[in-house]
């Protein structure tokens, strides 16, 4: 594969999505990582260089960005780092909180989604649905059968949102008990809940995708100190994902120039 593999897409904003590994860009999306997630989680992410989040993971990761071509800037990005990266890498970065045994029994390729984000002024469904269509060609490609990733929930409240969420999740889109997986630090639970507060509440725009892509969670949640935030783990069969989206996310001519 090469560095980069980029395609442009008719937007108001002429949003173009790549894969890379380009040390340019990868710092630009260290940098937004950096911008979204100090201010929505209030962590300063224990960055050694300021305003960059960076983590050993990086290197091994191939990195999906989204830019707007009309401002040259970077508005989106995730990364994925396959199985075959992971080894190297020494595992993959939610092995530092959740068991994942139930998971590597399974059949096939994995690979693992993370540090997603968008930009504000961008959070839109042409952003992410770009975005996603860049992730569905990267994982064909690749012949990945399994994604899994941590889907983050703010805590500035103390938790009750993350909880009413992770509740709200857990009855649509809860895994097969051989699918579930342990967290190594556990959410603490909140015994004084109003009735008011166990009321239904939005569920977070990216985590929605991640559902309507036919993702499911993979049991309780993770508090992540670092980032001040409840992580859920969860996981995504890619043969659903290819027959439930491709025609709607690739157009024919784009998916075979894939490569």
């Amino acid at each position: 594969m090469s560095a980069e593999q980029a395609r442009s897409v008719s937007s108001p904003r002429r949003l173009q999505a790549a894969i890379t590994r380009d040390p340019a860009q990868v710092e630009a999306a260290q940098r937004l990582r950096y911008r979204v997630f100090s201010e929505e989680y209030g962590s300063d992410l224990g960055a050694t260089t300021p305003g960059i989040d960076q983590d050993t993971y990086d290197a091994y990761c191939d990195h999906l960005i989204v830019t707007d071509s009309l401002t040259g800037e970077l508005v989106a990005t995730s990364r994925v780092l396959h199985q075959r990266d992971a080894e190297h890498a020494g595992g993959f970065y939610s092995e530092g909180e959740f068991e994942l045994d139930s998971l590597r029994r399974l059949p096939g390729q994995l690979a693992e989604l993370g540090r997603t984000c968008v930009h504000p002024d961008y959070r839109n469904g042409a952003t992410i649905s770009l975005l996603w269509s860049s992730l569905a060609e990267y994982l064909i490609r690749e012949q990945v059968d399994y994604l899994i990733g941590c889907a983050s929930i703010g805590m500035a409240d103390g938790g009750l949102k993350a909880w009413r969420i992770t509740q709200q999740l857990q009855k649509r889109y809860l895994t097969d008990t051989s699918q579930r997986v342990k967290p190594k630090r556990d959410l603490p639970h909140l015994t004084h809940v109003s009735a008011a507060s166990q009321a239904s509440v939005a569920i977070p725009p990216l985590i929605r995708a991640y559902m309507r892509l036919g993702a499911r969670v993979c049991g309780e949640p993770c508090w992540d100190p670092e980032f001040r935030c409840a992580d859920l783990l969860v996981l995504l069969e890619v043969s659903q994902l290819a027959g439930r989206y491709s025609r709607h996310f690739m157009r024919p001519a784009e998916a075979s120039a894939a490569c």
